[in-house]
C-alpha cells in the first residue's frame, strides 16, 4: 500500500513553502514518525515525518516550492528497500578521466619542450605571462527563508520610518537583591527561575500605559493603539532571529511571564517555534547583554513603533550625593519611530522604565 505524504497547513496567510533539506532520500527505508524532509517558510521551518514504515518515494528536490496540501511523495508499505550506495573506489573506476585531446599531427602545446616554445631570434627573451589571479570565492551557502525575510524587513524599516534611538542607564542593585532573596521560593512556587526579563516586561507595560503613543502604530493617515499588551522577546536561534510573543503581560504575574519565556526558550532550542508564537506583538524587547553587548541601537519590529534594548550589567563607579560608589549598571536603548513618537515622550518613557527598575516597588502601585 502507498501512503501519501502531503504538505501540511503552514499557518495563517502562508500558502507555500520551500524544500530546504531532504533528510532521507527517495528509496530509503524509513520507520514510522521518522524525519524525512524539512520545509522552510518566511516565518519558521517545519519537519515532515513518515506516516508509515516502508520505502520512501519523494517527487520533490531541495529548493523546490510546494503548496499546502500538495502531495510530494509516498511511503510504500509493501516493501522496505534502501538504494545501495556507491563506494568511492567503485565510483572512481566507473568514471575514468578522459585523456587530454591533442590536435592531429602535432603534440599538445602543454607537452612540448621549452626549446620549441622559445623564440628563434637569440636577442629576444621569452617572457611568461603572469598567472591569473585566483578567483575570490569562499564558502557559499543559501540564505534561509527566515533570514531573507528578516533582511527584507530590516531594510524596509530603515527606508520607511524616521527611526531614532535614545539612551539611559539603570542601577540594577534592587532587582539583583530581589532575585537573590526570592529565587528559591519563586522557583518552588512556579517551577521556573526568576530572571531579569520579567522585571523588564512588567516595567515596560507600566510605561506603555503611561505613554500610549509608544504603544501605537501608523496605518495610512491614522494612529492606531494596540488593544493588548503582548510583548515580543527577541530570541537568537541557529536559523536566525525570532520574536515570540508573551501574551497578556498586563495581567500576567511574574511567574506566568517567566513560564512563557522558558517555554519559548525550549522551543527555540528544539526548533519548534510556530507561526502563531510569533504573531501579534505590540512592543519588542531585545537583550544583547546575554552576548556581552554594552550598547546598541536596536531596529524596529514593524508595525510596532518602538523597541527596547537591554545590555550587559557592568559594575561601574557612579556619583551618589557627594560620594563615588560602585553599582551594577545597565545601559538602556529605546529606538522609536519619530513620525509618531516625539523626543520628549521617548525620553520620558525610557526614564519611566529606569525608575521602575531601580525601584521595583513602583510596579506594585502601577506608577
Amino acid at each position: 500500500m502507498k501512503v501519501e505524504i502531503k504538505v501540511p497547513a503552514l499557518g495563517e496567510s502562508i500558502s507555500h513553502a520551500t524544500v530546504s533539506r531532504i533528510i532521507h532520500p527517495s528509496g530509503s527505508a524509513v520507520e514510522r514518525d521518522q524525519e524525512i524532509l524539512e520545509l522552510e517558510t518566511d516565518k519558521v521551518n517545519q519537519v515532515l515525518f513518515a506516516p508509515q514504515a516502508g520505502t520512501l518515494k519523494l517527487s520533490v528536490a531541495v529548493g523546490q516550492m510546494v503548496a499546502a496540501g500538495e502531495v510530494i511523495g509516498c511511503v510504500d508499505t509493501s516493501q522496505v528497500y534502501e538504494a545501495p550506495s556507491v563506494a568511492p573506489k567503485e565510483l572512481a573506476k566507473s568514471s575514468p578521466v578522459p585523456p587530454a585531446s591533442t590536435s592531429a599531427g602535432a603534440p599538445s602545446a602543454r607537452l612540448m619542450p621549452a626549446e620549441t616554445l622559445a623564440p628563434s631570434a637569440p636577442h629576444l627573451k621569452a617572457t611568461q605571462p603572469p598567472p591569473p589571479a585566483p578567483p575570490i570565492s569562499g564558502e557559499r551557502r543559501r540564505m534561509s527563508g527566515l533570514r531573507r525575510t528578516v533582511a527584507q524587513r530590516l531594510v524596509e524599516v530603515k527606508n520607511t520610518t524616521a527611526m531614532l534611538t535614545s539612551f539611559n542607564e539603570a542601577d540594577m542593585t534592587q532587582i539583583i537583591e530581589i532575585r537573590s532573596h526570592e529565587k528559591d521560593r519563586f522557583e518552588k512556587k512556579y517551577g521556573v527561575k526568576l530572571g531579569f526579563m520579567s522585571f523588564f516586561v512588567k516595567a515596560t507595560v507600566a510605561a506603555l500605559k503611561a505613554f500610549p503613543d509608544v504603544h501605537s502604530y501608523i496605518e495610512g493617515e491614522d494612529i492606531v493603539q494596540f488593544p493588548n499588551f503582548d510583548i515580543g522577546v527577541a530570541v537568537s536561534t541557529e536559523k536566525g532571529l525570532m520574536v515570540p510573543v508573551i501574551r497578556g503581560c498586563d495581567t500576567a504575574s511574574f511567574g506566568e511571564v517567566e513560564k512563557q519565556i522558558e517555554l519559548y526558550a525550549k522551543k527555540a532550542r528544539e526548533g519548534s517555534i510556530s507561526v502563531d508564537d510569533l504573531r501579534g506583538g505590540s512592543f519588542t524587547i531585545t537583550n544583547g547583554g546575554v552576548f556581552g553587548s554594552l550598547l546598541s541601537t536596536p531596529i524596529l519590529n514593524p508595525p510596532q513603533s518602538a523597541i527596547l534594548g537591554m545590555h550587559a550589567i557592568v559594575k561601574r563607579p557612579i556619583a551618589s550625593g557627594d560620594q563615588i560608589i560602585i553599582r551594577p549598571m545597565m545601559y538602556l536603548a529605546l529606538s522609536y519611530d519619530h513620525r509618531i513618537i516625539d523626543g520628549r515622550e521617548a525620553v520620558q518613557f525610557l526614564v519611566h522604565i529606569k525608575q521602575n527598575l531601580e525601584d521595583p516597588s513602583r510596579l506594585l502601585l502601577e506608577l
